[in-house]
């Protein structure tokens, strides 16, 4: 079984910091396919479609953003927050621990050509999900590993991986996976300079790294 994730990530609400009084809106367009980054999507006539949302979490957005838009069948890619208790939060209050999110990638796929299982793939093979509050020399709890449902098939999918990645990693001597799978009710866009931020910035930092440990599905 994967281990129990902290409960005190969320702040109590004498803690917790009060975000934007309006949400941040980026670019519709994505820097690297030019497709929408904010729903809808598709034009509806486009009937070959069949787009669904993931949101994961695995560390500094920016590099796992990358990951994601390089994925055939993921249509596009957003980067933000998730799974805080704090409503539109900035960046800097992200990074402060004080609002319980995490940093996060909207994942737009079809799934004609990818599974939301085959995404599950990249996700735990891109980082390592036995850390707890970091990635790496990337420490807090925005950092944390997570699988942001937006469905109950998707919640039981991610149970289901992270149960056998966790049989897997065991054998190599890794500790308990901290993946928390949970529900999320909203995604919260981080400013625009974040969007796509590889791409805009070739030499920057990517601290995204795996643990080798491949994850059969």
């Amino acid at each position: 079984m994967t281990a129990p994730m902290q409960e005190i990530l969320l702040p109590t609400n004498k803690k917790q910091l009060f975000g934007s009084i309006s949400a941040l809106v980026p670019s519709d367009a994505h820097f690297v396919n030019g497709r929408p980054i904010i729903a809808p999507y598709a034009d509806e006539s486009d009937s070959e479609l069949d787009l669904e949302e993931a949101v994961l979490g695995l560390g500094c957005f920016w590099g796992a953003e990358r990951k994601f838009w390089n994925v055939d069948g993921v249509y596009s890619t957003a980067v933000g927050y998730a799974a805080g208790a704090t409503p539109n939060p900035t960046y800097q209050q992200v990074c402060s621990g004080a609002t319980g999110h995490a940093e996060v990638v909207l994942i737009v796929f079809d799934r004609n050509k990818v599974s939301f299982e085959e995404l599950l793939k990249v996700f735990f093979e891109s980082h390592n999900p036995t850390q707890g509050m970091r990635q790496g020399n990337d420490i807090g709890s925005q950092y944390r590993s997570g699988i942001y449902c937006v469905t109950e098939q998707q919640l039981q999918t991610a149970r289901k991986v992270s149960e056998s990645y966790q049989a897997e990693l065991k054998k190599s001597g890794y500790p308990a996976v901290t993946t928390e799978s949970k529900m999320i009710k909203k995604f919260y866009y981080a400013e625009e300079y974040h969007q796509q931020y590889l791409a805009k910035n070739p030499a920057g930092y990517c601290g995204i790294g795996g643990t080798g440990v491949t994850c059969a599905i």
